[in-house]
């Protein structure tokens, strides 16, 4: 690569290259899932280039910058590619740990880095998120129990013949969030829909829905991302039904046992989100920093 590449919007009609890049990397971070390229592209201006035997990712909002090189690390001069200035006059968002290690043995004294806590990745143990044993998780499993008792419902996979009704349980559940009023939630209302409605084109892409009187009350859409871990992209409960986020955690998961750990993605800084995923029990963090090359 001689100059900076030519970026182009990100696009289904290369998604097996950039999942052909992506195994061949060490990324176990979620940002990286080509189904969150696709479904956050629009939001945060995210645009993509092959060159030099990596998928180069930028990023235009908030704040303009770059994600970490896609593709074989292990076959890369860091040092040589770094000559470069152009390389050098944004920084890098969101680049995972074992990245920064490499950056850092090829680059001594050359990186300013930056802890992302905000952009930590939260993992868990798929038995123990089935399971719900212990004191840890009483109250999870107490409004687990609540919402069977209470309900007569269906769990079912998601299919072309569920989408509709997956499309309406977001918008009520964006009524009753009034997700218009706040620029977070209605980002996320967009992702959800260009996900949903190019179902059948994402590689990789399962999920699950609990119906109630033939209404789909919950959703969740996850992908099989690496050997053995399983990604929660989206996951939407209705409010009136008590235990309904428990209830489709726990089934989607349990449907799922031949993953072992399941990445549940960042808390973005929120405080409450960040409360709600520590309460499920982490066993671990995908941690990611803010990396500047001089």
């Amino acid at each position: 690569m001689t100059s900076m590449p030519l970026f182009e919007p990100v696009s289904l009609s290369r998604q097996d290259e950039y999942l052909q890049l992506l195994a061949a990397s060490d990324i176990a971070a979620s940002d990286y899932s080509f189904i969150n390229l696709w479904a956050w592209a629009e939001e945060h201006g995210l645009s993509w280039a092959f060159d030099g035997g990596l998928a180069w990712i930028r990023q235009e909002n908030p704040v303009p910058c770059l994600w970490a090189p896609v593709g074989p690390w292990e076959a890369m001069n860091w040092a040589d590619l770094f000559k470069r200035a152009d390389l050098r006059e944004l920084p890098f968002e969101r680049v995972p740990e074992a990245l920064l290690s490499r950056l850092t043995a090829a680059l001594p004294g050359r990186l300013q880095v930056d802890e992302a806590r905000d952009q930590w990745d939260y993992l868990y143990s798929v038995p123990e998120l089935v399971d719900l044993s212990g004191n840890r998780f009483h109250k999870k499993k107490n409004l687990l129990n609540q919402f069977m008792k209470r309900f007569v419902y269906g769990y079912r996979p998601i299919d072309t013949s569920l989408i509709s009704g997956v499309l309406a349980t977001q918008e009520d559940w964006c009524a009753w969030r009034d997700c218009e009023s706040e620029e977070t939630l209605a980002a996320e209302n967009r992702a959800i829909k260009r996900v949903l409605e190019h179902w059948t084109e994402l590689t990789g892409i399962m999920g699950a829905a609990i119906l109630v009187d033939d209404r789909t009350v919950a959703f969740t859409v996850g992908e099989a991302f690496r050997a053995g871990t399983i990604l929660i992209h989206f996951e939407k409960g209705l409010g009136e039904f008590t235990g309904i986020y428990q209830a489709i955690n726990r089934m989607f998961l349990e449907a799922h046992r031949e993953f072992s750990v399941v990445n549940r993605e960042q808390d973005l800084g929120n405080e409450g989100l960040r409360q709600a995923k520590l309460s499920y029990n982490p066993t671990g963090y995908v941690r990611k920093y803010r990396v500047r090359i001089t």
